[in-house]
């Protein structure tokens, strides 16, 4: 399993010394199918590796510094563009990582641009987007209607110059989900990182993540997410993080993460039925990064639309977007 070869790879770099050409290939498919290849290439610098492993992870080195320094200037020229509205404006995901120098950035590749505003500034918020050059990355009127009534984020908008994509939230998960964390006292709670821009609390940071992978999508990318929630985790208290956990409703999703971060990357831990379903799904890929075990993947796939809306709704969801010819991968 191309999987738990990364995973041990990422746990004890040393090991990779011993891979024959069949156990590099394997590795670098599974660390570019789950985006992790740029952290791989940053855990094993000084690792004994072939010349040709040694250039591709040079080139992933130098593909994710590139692409965190693409994240910060696409930051701030969002702050740029959101100056002077007298909002709070937070960084999340991966741009957040690289920007306050957490481990979670280092090696990570970053996408689209993730901010968090208060539901009351998302109008001027927009408008100020689109006078500064961002515009809808396709026009569907269902697909907006279903945003900015039952998401928590606007319908995606890309840079008109910079092809560069941003995702603009006022909470953390979708206003039909069955958790709802408080993203008020997530935007009080923010740190300052620049001058127009905050990062989430340290607590907040891992809540959000755990939010992001646990109770909202399908595992899609999940070895990534667990590899943030692993970095993270260190840097908070584990009481204060519970607590947090608990206002937020999410207080046994962030203990489930725990347990699979440390029974993943970490020492060991003991895991209930369900967490074995879930690393299962996080290990399902076969020797060329290929997703393996399609019923489990389908499973998620469906848990992930249940959880973010109720019964009736999901099936004419689902339905709709069925006759608009989307189909899950």
């Amino acid at each position: 399993m191309s999987a738990a070869l990364l995973v041990r790879t990422l746990r004890d770099p040393a090991s990779a010394a011993a891979l024959d050409a069949d156990g590099w290939n394997r590795l670098l498919a599974a660390a570019k199918a789950e985006r992790l290849v740029g952290t791989l290439a940053w855990r094993l610098d000084g690792v004994a590796q072939p010349d040709a492993v040694r250039l591709i992870l040079a080139d992933a080195r130098h593909d994710s510094a590139r692409e965190g320094q693409q994240a910060l200037w696409e930051a701030d020229r969002a702050a740029q563009a959101l100056a002077g509205l007298g909002i709070t404006v937070l960084l999340l995901k991966g741009t957040a990582y690289v920007a306050a120098g957490l481990r979670a950035g280092q090696g990570r590749f970053v996408g689209d641009l993730d901010i968090l505003v208060s539901r009351d500034a998302m109008p001027v918020v927009e408008r100020a987007l689109i006078a500064a050059g961002w515009e809808w990355v396709k026009e569907d009127a269902y697909d907006d209607a279903y945003y900015r009534q039952w998401m928590h984020e606007l319908p995606p908008m890309i840079h008109v110059e910079r092809d560069r994509m941003i995702d603009v939230h006022h909470t953390v998960l979708p206003l039909t989900a069955r958790q709802t964390p408080d993203a008020a006292a997530m935007i009080a709670n923010a740190v300052p990182i620049t001058d127009g821009l905050y990062i989430l609390s340290t607590e907040d940071r891992i809540v959000h993540s755990v939010a992001h992978m646990l109770a909202d999508g399908d595992m899609q990318g999940g070895l990534r997410n667990l590899w943030d929630i692993y970095c993270l985790l260190p840097d908070a208290e584990p009481a204060a993080l519970d607590a947090r956990a608990a206002h937020h409703g999410l207080r046994a999703h962030v203990r489930q993460a725990r347990r699979l971060a440390d029974a993943i990357y970490g020492d060991g831990a003991r895991l209930t039925l369900w967490d074995r379903l879930v690393r299962a799904r996080l290990m399902a890929r076969d020797g060329w990064g290929r997703e393996t075990r399609k019923a489990l993947v389908f499973a998620f796939f469906v848990r992930s639309h249940w959880l973010r809306m109720p019964p009736m709704m999901l099936a004419r969801h689902l339905y709709t977007k069925w006759r608009k010819g989307h189909r899950p991968r």
